[in-house]
């Protein structure tokens, strides 16, 4: 099971910071990572994180902008996501997965950002 928050409503150039909480799987052996479906759009895949930490993703649009970060103690994965944009409105699912977007992966409910003046 994964639960996400967070999620709100901030103005552009703002900050947000997303936490998932994982249970039910062996957190620790599991690519974990955040996508996001925008109005009217498909599943975007936004960030990834390895097992270990070490190894990260993030779509181009995000870069230098987002960071991901996991603790395996805790079982949480967290966005931190600075200087936000229009563009960024959407909802974010927390997922399993290198993708996070197959199939296969599992996603949470999701929690809603909204960036507007």
């Amino acid at each position: 099971q994964l639960v996400e928050s967070g999620g709100g409503l901030a103005q552009p150039g703002g900050s947000l910071r997303l936490s998932c909480a994982a249970s039910g799987f062996d957190f620790g052996m599991y690519w974990m990572g955040w996508v996001r479906q925008a109005p009217g759009k498909g599943l975007e895949r936004v960030s990834n994180i390895g097992p270990d930490g070490t190894r990260v993703y993030y779509v181009d649009s995000v870069k230098g902008r987002f960071t991901i970060s996991r603790d395996n103690a805790k079982k949480t994965v967290d966005l931190q996501m600075n200087s936000l944009k229009s563009e960024d409105t959407a909802l974010y699912y927390c997922a399993t997965g290198f993708y996070g977007t197959a199939p296969s992966d599992v996603r949470g409910q999701g929690t809603q950002v909204t960036i507007s003046s």
